[in-house]
């Protein structure tokens, strides 16, 4: 896997355009004292990077787990981005638990280099929450798992943001207690990238069950961030809005 990882590398480098490099530098906040700060970028895109991934999917296998810890601690967010793709299609190729816990718990280890809200997005909840969903089949769901409410309450921004991404796959499967449970332990975040995100699943609770939203809006609207308000109630019809936005101002 380490010659698998080099040539990878060595293949985002080949396809590096600098001037995109800048543009990705300014669009993810890597200046000093942002969200981003230190994050490098080699000015190649997405679609490519599934691409390039695409072309080496078939040669990474559940023993190359550790190796695969090459590409996701490089600094930059590229080759990052394909060793969490990577990761994404050994999920859904794992046959069994034993193997899809092999990989969420990687995945928990390398959560540090998980750092930026796309890299978060495009897989908390499609490995983590997937795993989690699973293994809480046929089980009465009476709290969020343990561990998406120790993640929640992380000092790190992306752990937090990791757990109530995750949640995306209760709500997918008709299961909505996780997120509500998570989003009112996030009421006080002071993240902005938190206040997003939480009120983006709530809103995607609403559009499934819109009583579970109102039920959530009418307990803490006033303790609700601005953002997260109106992420949450951006598709509730419009009177409804108006209400919480008016209860809130």
């Amino acid at each position: 896997m380490a010659k698998i990882a080099d040539k990878i590398i060595l293949t985002f480098k080949e396809a590096a355009n600098p001037q995109k490099a800048q543009h990705s530098q300014r669009f993810f906040k890597t200046a000093k004292g942002e969200y981003g700060e230190g994050d490098l970028f080699l000015g190649v895109t997405v679609p490519q990077v599934r691409s390039i991934v695409k072309q080496y999917q078939n040669q990474v296998k559940i023993e190359d787990l550790v190796e695969l810890a090459d590409l996701l601690i490089i600094h930059y967010h590229e080759v990052r981005l394909s060793a969490l793709l990577l990761l994404l299609e050994l999920f859904k190729g794992a046959s069994t638990q034993t193997a899809k816990k092999q990989i969420v718990d990687f995945y928990l280890a390398h959560s540090a280099y998980v750092n930026s809200w796309d890299l978060v997005d495009l897989s908390a909840d499609k490995i983590l929450g997937q795993y989690l969903l699973e293994t809480n089949q046929n089980k009465p769901l009476q709290q969020a798992p343990s561990l998406l409410i120790n993640l929640a309450k992380s000092e790190m921004l992306w752990e937090r943001r990791i757990a109530v991404l995750s949640t995306f796959a209760f709500i997918r499967a008709g299961e909505f207690l996780p997120t509500l449970k998570l989003a009112k332990i996030l009421l006080n975040d002071q993240e902005d990238l938190i206040h997003k995100a939480v009120g983006w699943l709530l809103r995607e609770v609403g559009k499934r069950d819109e009583k579970s939203l109102i039920n959530f809006l009418d307990q803490y609207t006033l303790q609700m961030p601005r953002t997260m308000l109106r992420y949450a109630i951006e598709k509730l019809p419009e009177n409804k809005r108006q209400f919480y936005l008016n209860k809130k101002y």
